[in-house]
Parts: structure tokens; C-alpha cells; sequence
């Protein structure tokens, strides 16, 4: 067949035991067709044949997140963001600038770090001390909490405590006064169901702006940990054949949510949703949450953080967790669940050790600290190991004087994050950005998953560095585990022929170059489904 496209580079790593290495690739029908050197190129091309020649550029499989959430983070990242600020005071001067560049009735903000607090509790003090008597909503970096002023709590209706289904909490002072602290995705939406709506033409257009950027960044393909609202119209007006711009510029694998007190009838609705899907997005597993985060006092220790807290699960009956996903996992449906504390691993292992494993393995997200007992489980059970690097490089230190480690105490921090300990044990680890909460780039975490540190930081002491990635376990993580992770590896997550055509590439190669480099490495070319979704300039 004569292709529709043929892309050739000085390097093109397939991943392909059978034929590791090639200088050339020719696409039909979305397909890959040939694999080869450039000398083949004269005899593959047609008349209608398009041949982009990428010079000294690497070609790899098309890279997948492995967790993001790209219909949620877009009621996430609204307003100014904070991820840049260290102390109050930048707090103060961020709110105010915020007030001043964006006037209107609230003011919001996103991607906030509790150590902006230092030792001080979370509450809405330097909020009102910033802008005065005017709702202000913003949400932590995590985005299982949220700080309100006065204000918003009002327009909220919040004036005390609140009983929730799942763990969260309206934080009070001992009068019962909430101090604003909202704590898990329950608590702090009662302010997100009164923010200003954005209507459905804005959100389209910042949805494809995501998704496009993405794209840019060398990804292919992303597991969204959503489909709540308005995901169906979304992505289908993106994915629909006559859109002007291409369809949808990268696949996505929905998760939609099930959260504690679900009933039968909801529990059939997600499976009936799984039939949901269009010619580049899909519906394929659900999402649990069994703990919240170790920074808000919500993850699910085995003992309690130095604060007293993260003592209990997100499912005040965790034995209402085990049922729901045995009952979905029963009808073939993946089980994606949040487990952060060594507790919320440990049950989650034990609960999927007892259900049933259909086309796509059960998985489990983010995994910030565990024993060694239970590292070898996850091959055992043929459970996948989704990690987010930069979430340690990012939002932890060495010294271990940040909030999360400071919480945890000095033996749980040092088994932090144990993406190598895991890789080594044979699990299938996939990487991701958990975006919002970290940047989706994924040059930046192929990179810090080797440094163990941010890159472009040279001072900065990586922490743990024992658990630093090789590169090739780094580049695996984002393809063929990835498409290993999503019952995909007989289609995806190498070039060879007969496989789907997504193809990532960047102007250094991610094996050999150095780490802090390569996460400024051009992107000059992306491909998905043998289209071409991003051509650099």
C-alpha cells in the first residue's frame, strides 16, 4: 500500500526487540506499514506520499500520561496561578495583583503549596488580609483541598461543620467557626457550585487549547481520571469528523468517578458508560479514591502522621470499596484507584488480589509511600503502578522540611515515591503528570524521574536519589507500559508495523541526552493516528 505519510529521523527508537533501531516509517490509514532506514523511502513513497524529514531529531512510540485530568482541571485552574508562591506574603501580593489584572466579583486561584503556610494552620486570614471582604476561592496544589475566604463560605452557605459521604471536611475553629480550610473534593465544591459558570463555547475553546499544547509537549495519548458534566460534549465536538481542526489532538482513555455511598443502580450506569466512545477518546475503567492526600491530613497511614491525622480511609466503610469495584472488576471493567498512604496501598492490594482481571489490568495511582513488604505484591497481582515523579521532585526535599515529609516523620519519608524499588520488582510502572496538580510536560518528568530532582535546579539535592529511573525505564513508562497498562501492548506503544501511528519526537534523545537538557528539547514533530497533530515552526 502506498503511504500516506513517511516520517524519517537520525534516530528512531522503536522499542521493538525485534528491530530496536531505524532511521525511517511509513504510515497508512493510521497504521504503521513499513519500518525501515532512509535508503527504503525512494521505494515506499507514492505520488500522494508526504515524507517530513526530521534531520537529527529521535522518533520514539507516541508518549501517554499516565494520569491527568483534563475536563476537571479546567474547573481547577481558574483564576491566577500560584504555583510560584512560597510564603504569605507572595500569597498577598499574588491576591491582590490577581484583583487588580482580573477585576470581577471573586477572586480565584490555583495550584497553591501548603508550605506557603509554614508552620501556621491553613485559614483565611491572608486572604481577607489581602483583598479585604471579597470571595476569594482558592485551591490548593494537590486539588483535594481548597482555602475560602469568609466571603465565599457565605455565598456558599457554609457557616459550620458538614456531614459528607466520603472524608471530608469543612475545617472549624472550637467554636465551630470554619476557618476556610475545605478539605477533599465534597467539601471545598460547595464553593465551586456558586463560582461565576463559564459557559459551554469558553470551555471548548480552553479544552482544545489543553489538548493542543499537550500535543506540542510530545504526548500522544492521556488516562483521564474524569468524565463528569460535560466530558461527552467536549471531546465530542473536538472529535467529531468535520471539525476544522482535526479532531481531538491526542487520545484519551476516560475513568469516571465512583465515590463512597454509590448505589447498584449507579454502579451499572458506569458500566453502561464504558460503551461510551468516538474515534480517538474512549471510556474504559473507573476511578476510586480509597485516601485524599498525605499534605491535608487525608491519606490512610497505618499510623498517624505527626499531626495526629490521615488515621482513616475516604470510604468510611472501606468494605463498601471492596464490593463496588469487585462488582464492576465482575463486568470487566478496570479498576483505577487513588491510593496514597501505606494503609490505602496495602487495602487496595488486598482487595484487587480478590477480584477478577479482565483486558486491561486494574491499576493503582500515585503510591507516595509504602514498606517493602508490599512492593513485590504489585507484579504478583498484576496490578499497574501509576507514578507522578515530579509530585516528589516538585513538592518534596531532601531534608525533609517540607510539609508532606514533615508530616509523615523522617522513616516514612525516606520510602517515599519508590518508582525504582517498584521497576526493578518487575511491576509495569506507568508514568504521568497528574495534571493539573504538576505540569503535564512530559520531558520534565522523563527527566526528573532520573534526577530525583527539578530539573533545571543544580543545586537542588535530589531526594532519594536511589530511586532514580534509568532513562530507558523512563521513556517505557510513557509507552510500552503504558500501552501495556491499558491492554493496548499488541497495538501500541512501539513502532512496528501493523501498529497504530503515534509518534513522538524531540530534538534530543531521551536514552543519551543529559536529563536537565532534554527536558528543553524541541519538539519538532507529533503524530497521532498517522495525522499530524503538531509541526513546530
Amino acid at each position: 500500500m502506498t503511504p500516506d505519510l513517511i516520517v524519517t529521523a537520525d534516530t528512531v527508537h522503536t522499542l521493538d526487540v525485534a528491530r530496536p533501531a531505524a532511521t525511517a516509517v511509513a504510515v497508512t490509514g493510521g497504521l504503521i506499514t513499513a519500518v525501515g532506514d532512509r535508503r527504503d523511502v525512494a521505494g515506499w513513497r507514492g505520488a500522494g506520499t508526504r515524507v517530513i524529514d526530521l534531520g537529527a531529531a529521535t522518533v520514539t512510540p507516541g508518549l501517554v500520561d499516565g494520569h491527568i485530568h483534563p475536563v476537571l482541571g479546567l474547573g481547577l485552574t481558574r483564576g491566577a496561578d500560584l504555583s510560584a508562591v512560597r510564603t504569605l506574603d507572595e500569597l498577598t501580593e499574588a491576591l491582590r495583583r490577581a484583583q487588580r489584572d482580573e477585576p470581577g466579583e471573586w477572586v480565584l486561584g490555583w495550584g497553591l503549596n501548603p508550605n506557603a503556610f509554614g508552620r501556621s494552620p491553613i485559614t483565611h486570614e491572608p486572604l481577607t488580609r489581602a483583598v479585604g471582604d471579597v470571595p476569594v476561592f482558592l485551591l490548593m496544589f494537590d486539588a483535594h483541598a481548597a482555602v475560602a475566604s469568609p466571603a465565599a463560605l457565605k455565598r456558599a452557605g457554609i457557616d459550620g461543620p458538614r456531614e459528607f459521604a466520603g472524608g471530608a471536611t469543612v475545617v472549624c475553629d472550637g467554636n465551630g467557626v470554619p476557618t476556610g480550610h475545605l478539605l477533599e473534593i465534597p467539601a471545598y465544591e460547595l464553593v465551586q457550585a456558586v463560582l461565576p459558570p463559564q459557559g459551554p463555547a469558553v470551555r471548548r475553546a480552553r479544552f482544545a487549547d489543553l489538548l493542543h499544547r499537550m500535543a506540542a509537549a510530545g504526548l500522544t495519548a492521556g488516562n483521564a481520571m474524569d468524565f463528569e458534566a460535560d466530558s461527552a460534549d467536549l471531546v465530542g465536538h473536538l472529535d467529531a469528523a468535520d471539525n476544522a481542526a482535526g479532531g481531538l489532538p491526542m487520545r484519551l482513555r476516560f475513568a469516571p468517578f465512583c465515590m463512597p455511598g454509590v448505589t447498584r443502580a449507579e454502579l451499572d450506569d458506569l458500566v453502561d458508560r464504558q460503551r461510551s466512545g468516538g474515534a480517538r477518546w474512549r471510556v474504559d475503567g473507573v476511578k476510586f479514591m480509597i485516601d485524599g492526600t498525605v499534605d491535608g491530613g487525608t491519606a490512610w497511614l497505618s499510623s498517624a502522621d505527626t499531626h495526629g491525622e490521615s488515621t482513616v480511609p475516604f470510604w468510611p466503610d472501606p468494605a463498601e470499596y471492596v464490593w463496588a469495584a469487585g462488582y464492576l472488576a465482575d463486568r470487566g471493567v478496570p479498576v483505577v484507584t487513588h491510593a496514597i498512604g501505606d494503609a490505602g496501598v496495602r487495602y487496595v492490594l488486598d482487595a484487587l488480589s480478590g477480584t477478577r482481571r479482565g483486558r486491561v489490568p486494574h491499576r493503582i495511582e500515585h503510591i507516595e509511600t509504602i514498606p517493602t513488604e508490599l512492593v513485590g505484591r504489585f507484579r504478583a497481582l498484576d496490578v499497574t503502578a501509576s507514578m507522578q515523579p515530579t509530585h516528589c521532585t516538585l513538592y518534596t526535599s531532601a531534608d525533609h522540611s517540607d510539609n508532606w515529609s514533615e508530616r509523615l516523620g523522617p522513616e516514612r519519608a525516606r520510602r517515599a515515591f519508590r518508582c525504582r524499588d517498584l521497576a526493578d520488582a518487575g511491576a509495569r510502572l506507568a508514568l504521568g503528570s497528574d495534571w493539573p496538580v504538576a505540569p503535564f510536560d512530559p520531558r520534565g518528568v522523563i527527566a526528573d524521574a532520573q534526577l530525583r530532582r527539578p530539573h533545571g535546579l543544580f543545586d537542588a539535592a535530589p531526594v532519594l536519589p536511589g530511586q532514580a529511573l534509568t532513562a530507558a525505564q523512563a521513556l517505557h513508562g510513557y509507552t510500552t507500559a503504558a500501552a501495556a497498562a491499558a491492554g493496548l501492548d499488541d497495538v501500541s506503544g512501539r513502532i512496528k508495523v501493523g501498529f497504530r501511528a503515534d509518534l513522538s519526537s524531540f530534538g534530543l534523545d531521551p536514552l543519551v541526552a543529559a536529563p536537565d537538557e532534554f527536558a528543553q528539547a524541541p519538539v519538532p514533530l507529533t503524530v497521532v493516528d498517522g495525522t499530524v497533530v503538531h509541526r513546530a515552526d
